[in-house]
């Protein structure tokens, strides 16, 4: 069950209209690394863990990346600033101004629609967290490439706002992870002498000492 709290988990603002940002905005709602994708992600995931304490990890971490979305697109709004005119978007998606009236919809910057493809589970709880582990990474890049393109200190101030959590949700899933990474397909796969072996394919090697193409990688006991 879900409900809904009328007032944002953080509230946004401007300083002045800008929609040529918020074409570029609109990757974090509707893009491969965007708000969406990561709550569906989390959300999908869980129905299949049977631990309780990490189920509820993904389900609650699922339910904050929802109220990220609502944080984006309520800044999106702000930031068209205008009534439908496409030639004050000269940048990114001109899209919203002829389908959707600038409500910001689930596309990306480039116009592009939302797809369940973004979405990754695989019913592993180890691949699945190292999954999240990486999707948390690069959705606080895209925040560090669009915190660096705008001038704005309102906005800046919600884009740091949402780079911090992706980062606490990236320390929340590390440390589950350490919880379970002795499970599942890192205890059933990978735990022969293979999966210690380091093909050194570099020729010359940067190694001066190795001369075999297969040794073992200096960070393997």
């Amino acid at each position: 069950m879900f409900k809904h709290r009328k007032e944002l988990l953080q509230p946004v603002a401007i300083e002045r209209p800008n929609p040529q940002y918020a074409a570029l905005l609109q990757e974090q709602l509707g893009g491969g690394n965007g708000e969406l994708k990561a709550a569906m992600q989390y959300m999908s995931q869980s129905f299949r863990i049977k631990d309780k304490e990490i189920k509820d990890l993904f389900m609650d971490i699922a339910a904050e990346e929802l109220s990220h979305m609502e944080m984006v697109a309520a800044t999106i709004n702000l930031l068209n600033g205008h009534s439908v005119d496409y030639s004050k978007t000269d940048v990114g998606e001109i899209q919203t101004h002829v389908l959707l009236g600038l409500n910001p919809g689930l596309i990306n910057a480039s116009g592009y629609s939302w797809t369940a493809d973004y979405v990754t589970v695989t019913g592993d709880l180890c691949a699945d967290l190292l999954s999240n582990i990486a999707s948390e990474q690069r959705a606080k890049v895209v925040y560090e490439y669009l915190y660096r393109q705008i001038g704005d200190k309102k906005v800046r101030e919600t884009i740091d706002f949402l780079l911090n959590r992706e980062e606490a949700h990236n320390a929340m899933f590390r440390e589950a992870f350490n919880k379970v990474q002795d499970s599942g397909s890192d205890k059933d796969f990978g735990v022969t002498k293979d999966s210690r072996i380091y093909f050194n394919l570099s020729s010359p090697s940067p190694k001066s000492d190795i001369k075999d193409t297969e040794t073992k990688h200096p960070s393997f006991s």
